[in-house]
């Protein structure tokens, strides 16, 4: 069974494969992707990497707080989306 992270506080350089390298030292990346803004396709500073249970602890465990681009990341298990509602 695979576990979702959130990986907040990103340099803005960092890409899909910037992050997939970063988690792949703990263990199988399932996938690994930075968010970007939909309209300018710059990063919005978070991202998504998806891992097997047990690797995606000894990541969250390791690389919370750590550095990346001179940024100290925030690191944590996904949670649910929240309905935010229609918006129109």
């Amino acid at each position: 069974m695979s576990k979702n992270i959130y990986v907040g506080n990103l340099p803005w350089s960092a890409d899909d494969a910037a992050l997939a390298d970063l988690f792949s030292n703990h263990g199988e990346v399932i996938s690994a992707r930075v968010i970007t803004d939909r309209d300018t396709g710059r990063s919005r500073g978070f991202g998504f990497v998806e891992m097997d249970e047990a690797a995606a602890e000894a990541a969250i465990a390791a690389l919370n707080g750590s550095d990346m681009g001179g940024r100290p990341l925030k690191v944590n298990e996904a949670q649910p989306r929240r309905d935010r509602g229609n918006r129109w």
